[in-house]
């Protein structure tokens, strides 16, 4: 069934109009700070609290997979799914636009690939909520998705790769707190999944409540994959909209990244589809291995793959910084994370680069900012994986 064009225009004024009003309510005032130092085991008043774990059982039918999940989670799904409709109603006061979402995206799940449409009727179901509602929630992550990921390599070969989970830009200001809405809403419902076969574990994911494709998470003993937004003009909304409207051939990132976590056998597998498959919205792919070298960031256009940039310990780069900016070009001014992480990292040196050392990296102000909802630091080699709800307290720059 195709969806009414006036339905794919809403989806992309209400983006516009709330991209706008928020840009403007955003601090303006880029700064840093010193590097943070020894801020690991994490305490304080950037460190919210732990993350907790599920288990996703692979073996069970689709359906019935995140039952526990979502019904413990609930009430907070239910909380940010309300917040993201208040919003869009507020741009759209008639109630047309989420009326559209109700009756018109629960018809496009015989275009979703195989487990996902049946796991996005349990999330559904279990929770309350309308499935085009689910289905919008799932959406959201595709465009919203704007992080800092670290690849290091010590002097030994060992890797680390480790990632702040910024969520939540042009969704809601809230001037009496200064925070992004839906980041605060994101954390109640943030959690660790460890996907298994056979009650063994096939992959661990940092993942939120609701949400059935994957944004960050490792293979033990085999590979690390973490997503950052890449803006385009060519970008996710038209991917969107060519979806929305029966151009199907592009996959959602966040199901390709869960696929890959899921099936990729080796490294090399895993970055040969990064590399291969067309995605709905353009990004940033990171990608980390088990040995010496293995690390790259892959950027994506829609349709191809722009660069891959490596790791190369021998010649001196033993570390990749990847926010949302093409590495061979400056960042957007009032956002350069990259050059504090980068200042930051070079300050640890090779010799003492550690999860720890990293934590301390993604610790650091505007690399930790308002829109951090986690951080995430995996040791593939290890078998390490650790995830931590954050705060950003004042002073501390929007984005």
């Amino acid at each position: 069934m195709r969806v009414p064009e006036r339905f794919s225009c809403a989806l992309l004024a209400a983006a516009a109009a709330m991209a706008t009003a928020c840009v403007l309510a955003q601090r303006a005032y880029p700064w840093t700070e010193n590097c943070r130092k020894a801020t690991y085991p994490p305490s304080g008043p950037t460190y919210r609290g732990p993350v907790p774990w599920y288990t996703i059982n692979l073996d069970l039918p689709p359906y019935k997979r995140w039952h526990e999940v979502v019904t413990d989670m609930a009430p907070g799904l239910r909380n940010i799914v309300q917040n993201i409709k208040n919003m869009v109603n507020t741009f759209f006061p008639s109630g047309k636009v989420m009326k559209m979402v109700d009756e018109h995206l629960p018809s496009m799940l015989g275009n979703l690939p195989w487990p996902f449409e049946e796991e996005l009727k349990g999330v559904a179901d279990v929770s309350g909520i309308p499935l085009g509602e689910i289905i919008s929630f799932n959406i959201f992550y595709e465009l919203f998705t704007v992080c800092t990921a670290i690849i290091g390599e010590d002097k030994k070969g060992h890797l680390f790769h480790a990632r702040n989970m910024d969520f939540g830009i042009f969704l809601g200001w809230n001037m009496n707190n200064n925070s992004w809405t839906v980041t605060e809403n994101l954390k109640p419902i943030t959690v660790n999944l460890n996907f298994q076969k056979n009650n063994q574990t096939v992959f661990k994911a940092t993942s939120f409540a609701g949400y059935v494709g994957a944004l960050t998470g490792m293979k033990p003993g085999i590979f690390s994959l973490t997503l950052n937004e890449r803006f385009s003009s060519n970008g996710g909304y038209l991917g969107l909209i060519e979806w929305l409207l029966g151009r199907r051939e592009d996959t959602w990132i966040g199901f390709l990244l869960r696929s890959v976590l899921e099936n990729a056998t080796s490294y090399e597998e895993a970055k040969n589809l990064l590399i291969k498959t067309t995605v709905l919205a353009p990004a940033y792919f990171v990608l980390g291995g088990n040995k010496s070298g293995e690390g790259c960031v892959i950027t994506r256009a829609r349709k191809s793959t722009l660069d891959i940039y490596e790791l190369k310990p021998k010649e001196g780069r033993w570390f990749l910084v990847e926010t949302n900016y093409d590495h061979w070009k400056a960042p957007f001014f009032l956002d350069d994370r990259r050059k504090p992480a980068i200042i930051c990292l070079n300050q640890t040196t090779q010799e003492n680069v550690s999860l720890a050392s990293l934590y301390d990296v993604l610790s650091t102000k505007p690399v930790l900012n308002k829109l951090t909802v986690y951080t995430t630091l995996m040791d593939v080699p290890g078998d390490v994986y650790e995830s931590y709800l954050r705060d950003c307290p004042d002073p501390c720059i929007g984005w």
